[in-house]
């Protein structure tokens, strides 16, 4: 039986052989678009099953948060692929696979004698997806192949960082793990590309994402700046090197995110704020002008928020110029957007007597029911199950009695 069985992909099978971060959350996207995807672990389990964070009231500790959020809608087996055993069953279940995903490093997979052309001989029009921290030979060897990354190291390596912060304060990271979410993301669009090539032409595809080069072109603006410029973009707080207003300003009791770069908001904010004359200002006429007098306009902007509320502000500009309050998550839990939206949902898991919490996919579909999202698997939960269905291999990790 397929699982989940609604979703645009419920004809797709996908090998999930991803751990941490990168891996799983791309995986997740498919699973949450249909695809039957099978989270295959080694006897000890993915690191991040243990690393929480775990709610007070459970006792199981079989996975904490952090998996549940990236596993969820996925089956999970477990295979040694050190043995021959293992490697076997693997063998079977990409035979009957349309994609398999990984986030090894280089070579890894070759060595356990699992190379992509390895897979390919088990299944032509097999979709071989890797994300790796500087990508793999196959497409283009780097001088840092065999590197280890995470997160932090890509979002150095790309210039995240460096233009993320405050001007003379050190150089700091996004608060989620983009350098892990933003090549997932593209690695899911070339699956999805790969997929529609092989149904349509039979030739299966090795799709290759290295974090570093997901994250270089995420960070594009600064790629053209320099060259068409000569700058060299640094840190500049919340503000943007080419528009204005387009920043982050005080509130009576917060924050708040102004966004009016354009000379229609610009009009109706210089409304609002009680300074009509400056919509025809020459020194803020429009863009170019606001931006090459940055702090004329901005303290005409912030003369006024500094003296209202967060929902003064909000009742005064939303709906006519681009405005959000700096949220925290207790402000998203409460706000009707999210709520109308069904971007939290209620899971269940194991251990705890209550659902808990986890950020649902935004992807929706007008002639489709919601996601109904599934928790994560406990380690090997469906192995029997899976291996049976797949030409009815035989499992080669038997969970303990205690799991």
């Amino acid at each position: 039986m397929r699982f989940p069985p609604e979703g645009p992909l419920n004809d797709v099978v996908v090998v999930d052989l991803t751990t941490m971060l990168a891996g799983p959350f791309a995986t997740m996207v498919l699973a949450d678009l249909g695809a039957d995807v099978i989270k295959v672990e080694p006897p000890h389990g993915d690191f991040i099953r243990e690393q929480g964070p775990f709610a007070p009231d459970d006792e199981l500790h079989a996975f904490g948060g952090y998996f549940q959020s990236v596993n969820r809608n996925k089956r999970g087996v477990v295979l040694d692929l050190t043995t021959e055993a293992g490697r076997t069953s693997l063998l079977e279940l990409v035979a009957h696979a349309d994609v398999v995903v990984e986030n090894f490093r280089h070579g890894v997979m070759d060595r356990l004698g699992l190379s992509y052309e390895r897979l390919r001989e088990a299944n032509p029009h097999l979709v071989y997806a890797a994300i790796r921290g500087f990508g793999d030979e196959r497409t283009g060897s780097s001088p840092m192949r065999d590197w280890p990354a995470y997160d932090i190291t890509v979002q150095a390596l790309s210039g995240l960082m460096e233009i993320t912060g405050e001007p003379d304060r050190p150089p700091i990271k996004t608060g989620p793990g983009l350098g892990d979410t933003v090549p997932a993301l593209f690695a899911v669009i070339g699956v999805l590309s790969a997929v529609h090539r092989a149904r349509r032409d039979g030739v299966g595809s090795f799709v290759d994402v290295s974090m570093y080069d997901a994250m270089l072109a995420m960070c594009e603006r600064t790629v053209y700046q320099h060259s068409y410029t000569g700058d060299v973009p640094t840190r500049q707080g919340n503000s943007h090197p080419l528009l204005c207003p387009f920043d982050v300003v005080p509130a009576a009791d917060g924050w708040v995110s102004i966004a009016a770069p354009g000379n229609n908001h610009w009009q109706q904010l210089c409304v609002v704020i009680g300074r009509p004359e400056l919509a025809t200002d020459k020194r803020t006429l429009d863009n170019v002008s606001r931006l090459a007098n940055r702090d004329f306009t901005m303290s005409a902007v912030t003369e006024w928020t500094t003296t209202r509320t967060k929902n003064q502000i909000m009742e005064a500009l939303g709906g006519k110029v681009p405005v959000a309050p700096v949220n925290t998550v207790e402000d998203i839990y409460t706000d009707p957007h999210v709520h109308a939206r069904n971007m939290l949902v209620e899971v269940d898991h194991p251990g705890v007597p209550r659902p808990l919490t986890i950020a649902n996919t935004p992807i929706k579909f007008a002639d489709a029911p919601p996601t109904q999202l599934r928790r994560a698997p406990l380690l090997g939960e469906h192995t029997d199950e899976v291996l049976a269905q797949f030409e009815n291999t035989t499992a080669v990790y038997q969970l303990e009695e205690t799991r």
